[in-house]
């Protein structure tokens, strides 16, 4: 495994460019988001490989629900799916969405907006599910602070897909991570894009604003 001298605490994962791999390779929209799920566990290896702490995971967003039906099904069951596969695994899994929308899985209520300990623990993973970025920041109104304030702030946020934004991504944590863009579609991952974002990671320039 090839070593770093700097490995970020936190890292964030949008996972982008399923639909678009399915039709590249003559299936429907929606048979992109079940090839999703393994590329997201081989990662899940390479992070614990790397000894970072923590990583969130882009699910799907309120705005997706605008989606064809097919498409919500889809990206819903492979949502769950991956949590089911990731329940014999080691981590500590917190769920962030609004768990009151219809559109919110009901298999996954019961980890919703707590974390729960699978194994031994080993890493933080987050995955926000039916996830709505003024939903969270609206917390701060209701209750003082946002709906995601169990998650830390990130060092680096790598996205899938060649897309150049963060589409509603964790706004408050995302306000000092440094962003690496791959150009290739999420069920196309290859354990090097991982190593090349920490490569690129190397010699950013962390101040924080100081």
């Amino acid at each position: 495994m090839e070593q770093f001298k700097r490995i970020p605490a936190h890292i964030g994962i949008i996972p982008d460019g399923n639909r678009r791999w399915a039709q590249r390779n003559g299936f429907k929209k929606e048979d992109g988001y079940r090839y999703g799920i393994q590329p997201g566990f081989e990662l899940y290896r390479q992070l614990l490989e790397c000894g970072v702490k923590e990583a969130t995971f882009y699910g799907f967003t309120k705005d997706n629900n605008k989606r064809a039906k097919e498409q919500r099904d889809s990206f819903t069951k492979a949502c769950v799916d991956a949590v089911e596969l990731l329940s014999g695994k080691d981590a500590n899994l917190l769920v962030v969405g609004n768990a009151e929308s219809p559109a919110f899985p009901t298999e996954l209520k019961k980890y919703a907006n707590r974390r729960v300990c699978f194994g031994k623990g080993t890493i933080n993973l987050n995955f926000l599910v039916n996830y709505d970025w003024e939903w969270d920041i609206n917390g701060l109104a209701q209750n003082g602070r946002i709906k995601s304030s169990g998650i830390p702030r990130m060092d680096l946020i790598i996205r899938w897909g060649g897309c150049r934004r963060l589409s509603g991504f964790l706004p408050a944590q995302s306000v000092y991570a440094d962003f690496y863009i791959i150009d290739d579609f999420w069920p196309d991952f290859k354990p090097s894009h991982f190593y090349e974002a920490l490569r690129w990671y190397q010699s950013c320039d962390v101040t924080l604003g100081g």
